[in-house]
């Protein structure tokens, strides 16, 4: 979808779910990583990540969906951020998104450094930090630990 489009797509969206008009800018934004869109409070302008389309146009209607509760909210003078009832109020009456799913490739890995091994039933805890296993015990079988550092290629969960 291009720039136009778009524009008339979130005007249409905002007039048929909130019965009210938007007449600011909405820009794709290429450079978001791990959010689906952004409302700015100074300019009222909203822009989105162009690459929530692979998810479905439902996912990128959630996400505009949620930027315009920002935006109608802040322009009423009422709460506007994700902690005030307000928001929260309108965001489920209207169906939008809390939170966008992550995109592929944008969860780090972590490197385990150490595997806490059950000697009962051989079930592994990856860990990144050092733990003493007399402390604790299996949360399966509640057997005994053991503790073996993990070699570089050993510890990507």
């Amino acid at each position: 979808m291009d720039q136009e489009s778009l524009q008339k797509w979130v005007e249409r969206i905002s007039e048929e779910d909130f019965g009210l008009p938007f007449r600011h800018e909405v820009r794709y934004n290429h450079r978001l990583r791990t959010t689906g869109g952004r409302y700015f409070p100074h300019d009222h302008s909203i822009e989105l990540n162009p690459k929530y389309w692979e998810h479905g146009k439902e996912e990128m209607l959630g996400i505009v969906r949620h930027e315009l509760c920002h935006y109608h909210l802040h322009l009423a003078g009422r709460g506007y951020r994700h902690r005030d009832k307000d928001f929260q109020a309108l965001l489920t009456k209207v169906g939008g998104s809390r939170y966008c799913r992550p995109l592929p490739g944008t969860q780090k890995q972590r490197a385990a450094k150490y595997v806490l091994v059950c000697r009962s039933c051989q079930t592994k805890y990856f860990r990144k930090k050092k733990m003493n296993p007399d402390r604790y015990r299996c949360g399966k079988c509640h057997g005994k630990l053991r503790l073996h550092v993990l070699t570089n290629c050993e510890g990507m969960w």
